[in-house]
């Protein structure tokens, strides 16, 4: 594991604990920090996020974020021992929807497939 897949780890770690426990704004809903990514000079980490919910409340997270990003930012130049702490960028992460999604689509078509099955069975015992 390189230093700026370690840093981005630890910060990962940090700003999750840092949103659900320290950060008391009413827009935030159920946040999850889902990566970040590192610029290779450390001076900035994008991090990604997903919500639990419909689209405004990735929107009203997603502005909370940003405008706590400072405060942020200070907790973790307090917590983190970096020459420079990075600006933080928010990035929403639907790839946890997405994936439910497809889920769910998958388990339509095995149903689908299981009542085929039934039918098929109950015609041939006619």
């Amino acid at each position: 594991m390189s230093r700026v897949d370690k840093i981005a780890h630890a910060i990962k770690k940090e700003v999750s604990t840092i949103v659900h426990s320290e950060l008391n704004d009413p827009r935030l809903g159920f946040v999850t920090i889902t990566e970040v990514e590192m610029s290779p000079d450390l001076r900035v980490a994008k991090v990604s996020f997903s919500v639990l919910g419909k689209e405004e409340e990735f929107k009203k997270s997603k502005e909370a974020l940003d405008s706590s990003s400072g405060f942020i930012r200070k907790l973790i130049a307090e917590r983190i021992k970096l020459r420079f702490t990075p600006e933080f960028i928010f990035k929403i992460d639907k790839s946890i929807e997405y994936s439910v999604r497809v889920e769910e689509i998958l388990n339509k078509i095995k149903e689908n497939d299981e009542l085929k099955k039934n039918n098929r069975a109950d015609k041939e015992e006619e």
